[in-house]
């Protein structure tokens, strides 16, 4: 006859007692199917962190492997919906009644989208960073999704400075040019004396983190991803032709912007949505300095993100 093998976590005291937080797992590496909206359901490779609280001061500690195996469950039979994150968080708190009353999970990936290129409308895959979390907590469920959304920042500043120099070398080539001739002024153009400087402009991501209503039948990844790059105009290409790359050019000097233009920009696209919060951090790697320019912003509700 087998013997039974000892149970630490449920037949043992904590040494020292007190409620814990969280805890849980991280860095747990799963491939899971998701669910968005307008797309068909895709395959991510996600890392996974879970946790319980523990509201029992004398509890030893959680099952960590009910977590991990109800995960595995979601990975292999089910697909990542907000119905079926709810159902997980549900059966975290379920798996430990005794000692836990919520409930904590998030998801880390790249969601990959086809994209068309500007004019020639060649198509690519784009790979945009994700995170889906949801906390189960004082009776209610919050499902925050984050993405990463790459595109280009001219510098306002550096174009001004630019066109100067660009005024200036126009006066030197023809100071002595009493009729000026059309043709020649457009031939000048197209030379490097004629485009004597270009303004300084760099990639750029855009960070934002929303509260998704709740209801939702699919994430809403696509939907975020075209608000943001609609709104910045200049979003990182995949497939590109030349035509591509000039309309690239002239979009990029279209819409200069330094990171207050940006995050403005942003708040008011995300205004004109229906999230009841949100968080914006804007960055603009820097090609002219070492260091990095960087805007902050929230919806600013009670009780709702901070800067």
């Amino acid at each position: 006859m087998p013997h039974q093998m000892p149970d630490i976590a449920s037949n043992s005291s904590a040494q020292t007692e007190g409620n814990i937080d969280w805890v849980g797992m991280s860095h747990i590496e799963m491939p899971i199917m998701l669910n968005s909206a307008d797309e068909a359901p895709q395959r991510v490779s996600a890392k996974i962190e879970a946790f319980v609280n523990v509201m029992v001061p004398q509890a030893k500690g959680i099952h960590m492997s009910r977590l991990f195996l109800r995960l595995d469950q979601l990975s292999t039979q089910e697909s990542l919906s907000p119905e079926s994150l709810n159902n997980v968080l549900a059966d975290f708190i379920g798996s430990h009644d005794d000692i836990s009353d919520q409930a904590q999970l998030s998801f880390s990936f790249d969601y990959h989208l086809r994209r068309s290129s500007l004019l020639s409308k060649k198509q690519g895959w784009k790979a945009y960073p994700v995170i889906i979390k949801a906390t189960a907590k004082d009776s209610k469920i919050v499902t925050e999704l984050t993405i990463d959304v790459a595109y280009s920042s001219t510098c306002p500043c550096s174009a001004a400075l630019s066109r100067q120099l660009i005024q200036q070398s126009f006066n030197q080539s023809f100071a002595n040019d009493e009729t000026l001739n059309k043709q020649e002024i457009m031939a000048w153009l197209g030379t490097s004396e004629g485009i004597i400087a270009t303004p300084h402009s760099q990639r750029s991501i855009a960070q934002i983190k929303v509260v998704l209503t709740q209801g939702e039948q699919d994430f809403t990844i696509k939907q975020l991803v075209d608000l943001i790059e609609d709104t910045m105009q200049t979003p990182v290409q995949a497939a590109v032709k030349r035509e591509d790359e000039q309309e690239f050019a002239r979009l990029n000097a279209a819409n200069l912007m330094f990171c207050e233009d940006a995050v403005r920009k942003v708040k008011h696209s995300l205004n004109n949505h229906d999230y009841s919060d949100y968080w914006v951090r804007i960055n603009h790697y820097e090609s002219l300095h070492a260091h990095d320019a960087v805007a902050v912003a929230v919806k600013g509700v009670s009780g709702g993100y901070r800067p």
